[in-house]
């Protein structure tokens, strides 16, 4: 169990999604002692595991599955080819996504995701970058005819910022409404985030941002890519 936790730290310390830093402060290790476990000359106590293991959104069962199932998107390579397709809640919610979260794994083409710029707010920017969901019937007719329904929509959640990723060309986000993730292309009047649809015969919704809130709070991410056939 100590083992494949410290694997699992590791892979995500290497994709830039976890930092010793970051750990100290998630769990109130101490560096040097979270450096120990790390390089596997410390183990933790029971009650350090299970504190290590709410703080990662893990379970017991989430490191039998990496023990039982190789990650082949385990390697320090810049650019993932394989993507996890989750729950638009997951997508939403979740800062590391668990494997028992995943529904499935995307395989990307070598080149689709590389060299894709940033733009995360603060908040952002520790949590696992590319995630993909399925577009339901509901969210595509809105966006007709750019996505399709059952398409496959891969998520950048560090590019949560309004700034146009091409010059002249909106961004397409997945934002979240209430508990519910939308597709939409989204920029921001008086306070508000508006969403608005490519099909016009659906109505631009609105939603009011908080004086104590961020962009991120709202923004999953900007969709880096769409595929409407496996």
């Amino acid at each position: 169990m100590h083992e494949r936790l410290r694997v699992e730290l590791l892979r995500r310390i290497e994709r830039g999604t976890l930092s010793v830093y970051l750990l100290s402060r998630q769990t109130g290790f101490g560096k040097s002692h979270l450096s120990n476990f790390l390089h596997s000359r410390g183990q933790l106590s029971l009650a350090g595991l299970d504190r290590m293991l709410a703080t990662q959104h893990m379970e017991c069962d989430d490191l039998m599955e990496l023990g039982a199932h190789a990650d082949p998107a385990n390697s320090a390579e810049a650019e993932p080819l394989i993507v996890p397709v989750v729950s638009h809640n997951s997508a939403l919610f979740e800062p590391y996504i668990r494997p028992s979260a995943v529904q499935m794994m995307l395989h990307l083409p070598a080149g689709a995701l590389r060299s894709l710029k940033a733009k995360a707010v603060a908040s952002r920017r520790s949590w696992q970058r590319f995630v993909a969901i399925r577009i339901a019937h509901s969210d595509a007719l809105p966006m007709d005819p750019l996505l399709f329904p059952d398409a496959l929509a891969v998520i950048d959640r560090h590019y949560n910022k309004l700034t146009p990723y091409r010059a002249g060309r909106p961004n397409l986000y997945a934002v979240r409404a209430g508990a519910h993730l939308m597709l939409r292309y989204a920029d921001f009047a008086e306070e508000r985030l508006v969403l608005r649809p490519l099909n016009m015969s659906f109505p631009v919704d609105l939603i009011e941002i908080g004086p104590d809130a961020s962009l991120g709070d709202y923004i999953a991410g900007r969709v880096a890519l769409t595929i409407n056939e496996l």
